[in-house]
């Protein structure tokens, strides 16, 4: 592997360029490792540590220790690949070349981008001065979901919020996940009945995909959560423990309140990293702008998307980033050899809502909602809390995820075929 350029050998090629090292770049370069080993394949990736993100939230219901959601990037890094450690600033997509942080440019026959979005802390006013004190947290910041356990722990009457910002964000169950296993812990520990806990959600629907919201009601009955639909949190006070929600009718009026709080569990809005979402290969809203079906860029044949960056419709997970990497793989290389793409992803997305300690209600549906379960409802019935959903969730997709989905062992994953 190779590291940051010199000034001497500052203009670099390479067949394809993957710009981003997480779950969607280390996955589609090991699919298209397998697919042809001969391709010439960089990544560009500033970061040493390589994070299983969907661990984060584990670590906050006191489930997994945080060790294990990490890993240096180093050691999951392909070897097959050429390692640029820094950051992309811009895309010059009329001349097939990445310009990087140094000021140094490489070019590129095809150009996979897989960056992962950006978490906006500042679209809060004091959140980011506000977390890890005063009882405010966030599994979305690296580090303090260790420090939402202690405050779980610790807290035995009071009340607790948990907020979810403006679609879209990468996975869209987490801030209700963290509320679940919270309440789980709390009745389990007889405290449940002294806290007053409330979930506020910018958006009007508890999830998405209707099939499996009587599940997750069944919960909010159970640990008497009470719920505030189109209530965005947009300030936190945390020496004052205060947080300001603003709530839209069904009119477009707007209103503030300020409400007291012992625990904050907050997240933040969520946006495509500068570089994409103020170039010309953003969406009006900001995102990549891809074909749904073929992950290949809208205007121009020889650039890819997949992950939290893409524009298409589908649920931020590293379930649908399983999905979408051979589509992408198999696509990328028929855009090589002047073939037609024959590829399709349909949207598929997981959530694997952990509904209580031991329990989950696993999510799997793609474009517009519809049901892609992937195994039979004697198995597991998707829109019902299971124990066989919990042990997929808790003890095998880690190992799936640093062991196969990182390798390009592609489990689960075929893609389907374009409609002619």
């Amino acid at each position: 592997m190779s590291s940051n350029p010199t000034e001497q050998d500052k203009n670099k090629h390479h067949t394809v360029v993957i710009v981003g090292g997480g779950a969607a770049g280390i996955s589609v370069a090991s699919s298209l490792h397998k697919r042809d080993s001969s391709l010439d394949i960089a990544i560009i990736e500033p970061a040493q540590k390589h994070h299983y993100q969907p661990g984060w939230t584990m670590v906050g219901g006191g489930i997994f220790n945080p060790e294990v959601t990490s890993k240096p990037m180093s050691s999951v890094m392909p070897g097959f690949v050429s390692w640029y450690k820094q950051s992309a600033s811009s895309v010059d997509e009329e001349n097939n070349r990445i310009t990087l942080a140094d000021g140094s440019r490489i070019g590129y026959q095809a150009l996979v981008l897989a960056p992962g979005l950006e978490l906006n802390w500042g679209g809060i006013d004091g959140l980011k001065e506000a977390l890890g004190s005063n009882g405010v947290t966030s599994n979305y910041q690296e580090g303090m979901a260790r420090y939402t356990w202690e405050t779980v722990q610790n807290l035995k009457s009071g009340r607790a919020l948990f907020s979810q910002p403006p679609m879209p964000i990468k996975c869209a169950g987490a801030p209700q996940k963290a509320m679940y296993l919270s309440s789980d812990y709390w009745l389990r520990n007889k405290v449940l009945n002294n806290l007053d806990i409330a979930f506020h959600n910018a958006g009007a629907v508890l999830f998405g995909v209707p099939d499996y919201v009587p599940a997750l009601e069944s919960y909010i009955e159970k640990y008497g959560i009470d719920l505030n639909f189109q209530s965005n949190l947009v300030s936190v006070n945390g020496p004052c423990r205060k947080a300001v929600f603003r709530r839209t009718d069904a009119d477009g009026n707007t209103e503030d309140r300020e409400i007291g709080f012992d625990m904050l569990h907050a997240v933040p809005p969520q946006r495509a990293p500068e570089f994409i979402r103020e170039s010309r290969l953003a969406n009006e809203g900001g995102w990549l702008d891809l074909e749904d079906d073929t992950l290949c860029h809208k205007r121009h044949t020889n650039i890819f998307g997949l992950g939290d960056v893409s524009g298409t419709g589908n649920a931020k997970t590293a379930a649908a980033v399983r999905k979408q990497a051979p589509v992408v793989a198999e696509n990328l290389i028929a855009c090589l050899r002047s073939q037609p793409m024959k590829a399709a992803y349909l949207g598929y997305g997981s959530c694997p809502l952990t509904v209580e300690n031991g329990r989950i209600v696993l999510a799997e549906f793609g474009y517009g909602g519809v049901l892609q379960p992937s195994f039979p409802t004697w198995v597991n019935d998707g829109t019902k809390a299971t124990r066989a959903a919990w042990f997929l969730k808790a003890k095998q997709l880690p190992a799936l995820y640093w062991h196969v989905m990182l390798k390009g062992h592609e489990w689960l994953a075929k893609p389907a075929r374009r409609s002619a």
